[in-house]
This record gives structure tokens, C-alpha cells and sequence, in this order.
């Protein structure tokens, strides 16, 4: 079964930090570029951040940037997503989802306008005191 399954989200208090996991089974990542995105109660999913299938390259939104850090164990089949300095307003369900390699440079934008071949379930995370 083709699936990609993400863990690490939990209750965290402001300024704290989480580290989500996706890893995929019944399939390699090594040929897929990797997006995580958020979707809050009420809210629009987006993109949060993305990274090439070589690990290459990487892109963040404006409301993470410097926050949070995306990388990839392609050896482990897993993609990481290290958050730290959290605040309330990052409390959502993250997803990640892949896309198999494209002949273009894969971005935030991209990731939000073009279909993804894979997606997980989500994981919870919240940030509350």
C-alpha cells in the first residue's frame, strides 16, 4: 500500500518546539519533491514549506521562514519538519504530501497550484499555554 504517514505533533507551549515526520511505505522518495502544508479550523490549507527530491532545495512561507526547517534521509525514506519558536497561530493540521519530480523548480507556489500524487493524513499540532 502506497501511503505516506506523518507523526511529532502534539500540545506545545509558545516558543516551544516540535519535529514532525513523514514517512512513506510502498514507495521511495527519492524521486519525489516533498511538501508540507497546514490547514487551521476555519481556514484555507497552505503551503508551509517544500524541499526538491535531492534535498537541494528548499522554500519556506514568509510566516515560517526562519522558523522552521525542512530536510530529507532519503536512506530513511523520511522527510523532516524541525519547528521551533512556535506560536498559537501555527496550531493546525500539518500534511505533507509528494509530487513526483518535474523538470521545474518545485516552490510554495507550486506545491499550492499543482496536484500532489500522495498525501497523508495529518498530524495535530497545538501550541497553547
Amino acid at each position: 500500500q502506497l501511503q505516506l504517514v506523518e507523526s511529532g505533533g502534539g500540545l506545545v507551549q509558545p516558543g516551544g518546539s516540535l519535529r514532525l515526520s513523514c514517512a512513506a511505505s510502498g514507495f521511495t522518495l527519492d524521486v519525489y519533491n516533498i511538501g508540507w502544508f497546514r490547514q487551521a479550523p476555519g481556514k484555507e490549507r497552505e503551503g508551509v514549506s517544500c524541499i526538491s527530491s535531492s534535498g537541494g532545495s528548499t522554500n519556506y512561507a514568509d510566516s515560517v521562514k526562519g522558523r522552521f526547517t525542512i530536510s530529507r534521509d532519503n536512506a530513511k525514506n523520511t522527510v523532516y519538519l524541525q519547528m521551533d519558536s512556535l506560536n498559537p497561530e501555527d496550531t493546525a493540521v500539518y500534511y505533507c504530501a509528494a509530487a513526483r519530480r518535474r523538470p521545474y523548480p518545485f516552490t510554495i507556489a507550486t506545491m499550492s497550484t499543482e496536484p500532489m500524487d500522495y498525501w497523508g493524513r495529518g498530524t495535530q499540532v497545538t501550541v497553547s499555554s
